[in-house]
């Protein structure tokens, strides 16, 4: 007998439908699985053998034919375990309700004795699920409650293959069986909490951070050590306004695919803070490895990703992030096989002004010499300090400075939340007919001379400052966004003088 049940393959945070051909032959002995499977696919048999004996259900002993169409795409995991399983029963003649499994879309690893195990991107394969048209998904219990963000489509969560064997059996009289582990709804607009940790002082970086949340510029932060660069980034996740409900879902389907499951801070509109280690890998930071999973970067999508001591990173590490910081996105191919990931994330990198941190410093002195200096510095190249938007210097404070500021620390963080949030409404409304952009950093300057009028005075102020640092195109480009987002934490409409001038003194402090 010839039955087809329907899987997923995911395809970076895309899913495929995949349909799951089982045809049982009466002559022949040795079954084959076929259709680009890799070896956890090819081991799903002998799982599924043991299932059925645990379970009292008869394994065919003639020849099996299994085919995973369309056959060019490769298929990847253990999760197909269940669609196999369940066509293998149907073209075995124990299911009733053979016609059911066109209406339904099948996920989920076997355990041994039929226990259904968890799976990565239950996200996703809803979403596509629904576009396809299927009735319902069913799922591991452990991934009902995430594949349950997708409105419009039923979500059954088993435990067992026996509750899957008895749905069909019953004509799923038994509707949605997971009640449990309920993610909350989406909450829009959520005030973000005080942190206990209050900045004293640096009154320009918190300028810079605030112009960063705003627009969505990338930030580099030079100063000694202990001159409150780490605070000031955990600050920036403060600042930022909270997710809407598209960019809530855009994460949350990475964080699926890369087998984190969703995060409930996500739904409460918090934004990603990733700070990875300086020992990072190139495939780490930006993705890749043998199923090309999602990196860091894109895991930070439309939050903040963190780099702390930025020359300690290596090399190739951080000049994989050139294309990432200017595209958005990341293209990832390995053996033939090639995925999109975006990454459209704020970048706020940290770094000393020089090996023992304390160039320049007021009180303590340096012990490197010009040349270690100059070699810590040449660790940043140039193309990869252009596609940052602000540099700033957190300057260390006295003793003295410390004692009298830290009574005034405590001010609120509302006033510059109330500014970044009017900034950001401003730029949604200008760009609302453009998809997937929310902010002036992640549109290209033409739109923006192109949506602005420029002061004839900014303009020149522009080109002397061009000609007297040598900008390249792609800084000018970059300043034009800043003074844009500086004209719109003013509520200005045209980008002023004074904007150019304010997004011109954060360039150029290395």
């Amino acid at each position: 007998m010839f039955v087809t049940t329907y899987g997923s393959a995911l395809i970076g945070i895309e899913a495929k439908k995949i349909h799951v051909e089982v045809n049982w032959l009466l002559t022949g002995k040795s079954s084959s699985l076929v259709g680009l499977p890799d070896s956890a696919i090819r081991e799903s048999l002998e799982r599924i053998e043991s299932v059925f004996k645990t379970n009292g259900y008869k394994f065919p002993r003639t020849k099996l034919v299994i085919n995973l169409a369309p056959a060019d795409i490769r298929k990847s995991g253990t999760a197909f375990d269940l669609p196999i399983a369940i066509g293998i029963l149907a073209a075995s003649g124990q299911l009733k309700e053979v016609n059911l499994l066109r209406k339904y879309l099948l996920m989920g690893e076997l355990a041994l004795d039929g226990s259904i195990r968890s799976i990565r991107g239950a996200l996703p394969i809803a979403l596509q699920a629904k576009q396809d048209g299927f009735t319902g998904v069913i799922l591991p219990d452990e991934n009902a409650a995430e594949a349950s963000l997708i409105q419009g489509i039923q979500i059954v969560g088993a435990t067992t293959i026996n509750e899957v064997i008895s749905l069909f059996n019953e004509s799923f009289e038994k509707k949605e069986i997971h009640k449990k582990n309920i993610l909350p709804p989406f909450k829009k607009n959520i005030e973000q909490p005080e942190s206990n940790e209050t900045v004293i002082g640096q009154e320009l970086a918190k300028r810079a951070l605030e112009i960063a949340a705003a627009g969505g510029h990338h930030l580099l932060l030079y100063g000694a050590p202990g001159a409150g660069k780490t605070l000031l980034a955990r600050r920036l996740s403060q600042l930022l306004p909270s997710l809407s409900y598209p960019e809530a879902i855009e994460t949350s389907l990475i964080h699926s695919v890369a087998g984190q499951g969703i995060n409930q801070m996500l739904l409460l509109g918090k934004r990603p803070f990733r700070d990875p280690h300086h020992s990072i890998s190139d495939a780490g930071l930006i993705g890749g490895g043998r199923t090309l999973q999602p990196g860091e970067i894109s895991l930070a999508h439309h939050g903040v990703l963190f780099l702390d001591e930025f020359p300690e990173f290596k090399r190739n590490v951080l000049e994989a992030l050139r294309q990432p910081l200017e595209e958005r996105c990341i293209m990832l191919s390995r053996a033939g096989q090639t995925c999109r990931f975006p990454c459209s994330f704020l970048l706020v990198a940290a770094m000393n002004p020089c090996p023992c941190g304390y160039d320049g410093h007021p009180a303590i002195n340096c012990t490197c010499t010009p040349g270690m200096i100059q070699r810590y510095k040449h660790r940043i190249s140039g193309p990869l300090l252009d596609r940052i938007d602000l540099h700033v210097e957190v300057k260390p404070l006295l003793a003295t400075q410390l004692i009298q500021t830290s009574s005034k620390a405590n001010s609120s963080l509302q006033a510059s939340q109330h500014r970044i949030k009017n900034a950001r409404r401003i730029q949604e409304k200008r760009w609302e007919n453009l998809p997937h952009h929310f902010c002036n950093a992640q549109v290209t300057g033409k739109l923006i001379r192109e949506n602005s009028r420029i002061d004839k005075q900014g303009l020149l102020i522009l080109e002397k400052a061009a000609t007297k640092f040598g900008y390249s195109a792609r800084v000018l480009d970059r300043l034009i966004k800043v003074a844009r987002t500086i004209a719109d934490l003013e509520e200005q409409v045209n980008i002023q003088a004074s904007h150019f001038a304010e997004a011109i003194q954060f360039r150029n402090i290395i």
